[in-house]
């Protein structure tokens, strides 16, 4: 049976599943992939922590030189994240002449062009399955599974932290903090939580689904994102009256105007598969001409999920198989055109809209008058008795609508001397539709 040499740098919480998988179960991975994958490195600064998997001594390694160099090895595992050094220890394995799997979905956004073209020049792959939605194999699907569909959209919950900060809001009615400090002591966001709450880090997984689904190169920059810091239980428990779960959604669309491409809360219908995507799971939804909706869902992040699908794309490299899809599929090949993207303000989208307003007559006049000369529709309007004694919230929901126009109405609509507080704004998904229409 054929053997390949596997070195793991980065010795952390995942780096530590995959040392898991590759020791405690080689010989069933042997018998599925009917090759064996041999442990010969792993690579850490600090070698001294305590960690749950036993490594025998003589693997362990400070020196990620010994590791790209080694003859033994044929496939690196990098775990270590970030978007400098990482990227320049997977660009010395591709030129020594091996294969790369990764989870760092921050190098691959940032400077995936600059590593594919590393891998091109050397004729090894990067596998990096793992650097969207974990456990989930939604890059294997799309580019895989799908290959025979034109993709109109990709839309998912693609962080785990902030759904299930949206979760508790919703099932509790916890104000954001409380929340957040719930998802900290279960480990599910750190200490400093900005990348996953700003939506940074969806923005990231983002894209690289688009980049691969729609064969095209995509800048980071191009990316719209915005956070769930803002979000109030109150426009929850609103949205739920209406029939709408929020989320912290990434939607990728393609259009004949070009690219859409954004991070941002969104109300989804109750009915959809993704409003049932709960905690920390994360949830893809992908569209194609021939085939309809697909959907995929599972834990978004964690040391097995994320072990299960590097560990599978180390077979693939071992098998193969990696480099053959690295030499054909469009935009790892460095084949792909490049695509317009729509700037946010140009962007159509149903809006739910909240107003703390003084109670007394006219004031739905005026602000209906105001989305009116926006060419804004109005949908729904649902008021409520006055919950302070000098304002009452007024929610409105429009007809799809175009967003710098809703921008300009939001702003005339904070200056009326009616208003009692700061208005709100939540993009929806339309009730009779899985995705938004291009």
């Amino acid at each position: 049976m054929q053997t390949t040499g596997v070195a793991v740098i980065g010795f952390g919480t995942v780096g530590t599943g995959v040392v898991r998988l590759l020791t405690e179960d080689a010989d069933r991975l042997a018998d599925a992939a009917g090759c064996r994958l041999r442990l010969r490195r792993v690579c850490d600064l600090d070698l001294d922590r305590p960690r749950s998997v036993d490594v025998p001594p003589d693997l362990l390694t400070a020196d990620a030189d010994a590791c790209v160099s080694d003859p033994e090895v044929q496939v690196v595992v990098e775990t270590v994240g970030g978007t400098g050094a990482a990227v320049d220890l997977m660009k010395q394995a591709l030129t020594a002449g091996k294969d790369v799997v990764t989870a760092n979905k921050a190098a691959l956004a940032e400077r995936g062009a600059e590593l594919f073209e590393a891998a091109r020049r050397a004729d090894r792959s990067i596998g990096f399955e793992a650097a969207c939605a974990a456990g989930v194999p939604v890059i294997r699907a799309i580019r895989d599974g799908l290959i025979a569909n034109r993709l109109s959209a990709i839309m998912g919950i693609l962080n785990g932290t902030s759904n299930y900060i949206l979760s508790r809001m919703t099932a509790t009615g916890a104000a954001y903090d409380d929340a957040l400090a719930q998802a900290q002591a279960k480990g599910y966001a750190e200490a400093d939580p900005t990348l996953d709450v700003s939506g940074e880090d969806a923005r990231h997984k983002l894209a690289i689904l688009a980049a691969l689904g729609f064969g095209t190169l995509v800048d980071l920059e191009d990316v719209y994102a915005e956070g769930i810091q803002g979000v109030s239980p109150h426009d929850l428990q609103f949205g739920g009256q209406l029939g709408y779960v929020l989320k912290l959604l990434a939607i990728a669309r393609a259009g004949d105007d070009g690219l859409s491409l954004r991070v941002h809360p969104t109300f989804i219908p109750a009915g959809s598969p993704l409003a049932t995507v709960s905690g920390a799971d994360n949830g893809v939804l992908v569209t194609g001409h021939a085939v309809g909706d697909t959907f995929y869902t599972g834990p978004g992040a964690g040391e097995q999920p994320t072990a299960s699908s590097i560990v599978a794309d180390v077979i693939d490299a071992a098998l193969g198989r990696a480099q053959q899809t690295f030499r054909h599929v469009t935009w790892l090949a460095g084949r792909c055109p490049r695509r317009p993207v729509q700037p946010i303000d140009r962007v159509r989208s149903r809006y739910y809209l909240r107003f703390d307003v003084v109670d007394k007559p006219g004031v739905l006049a005026g602000i209906a008058g105001v989305l009116g000369r926006h060419d804004i529709s109005v949908a729904s309007v649902l008021q409520h008795e006055p919950t302070r004694p000098d304002s009452v919230p007024l929610v409105i929901t429009t007809h799809e609508a175009l967003e710098g126009n809703v921008t300009s109405a939001m702003e005339e609509i904070q200056d009326l001397p009616s208003m009692a507080g700061p208005t709100v704004r939540v993009r929806m998904l339309d009730p009779h539709q899985a995705v938004e229409t291009p």
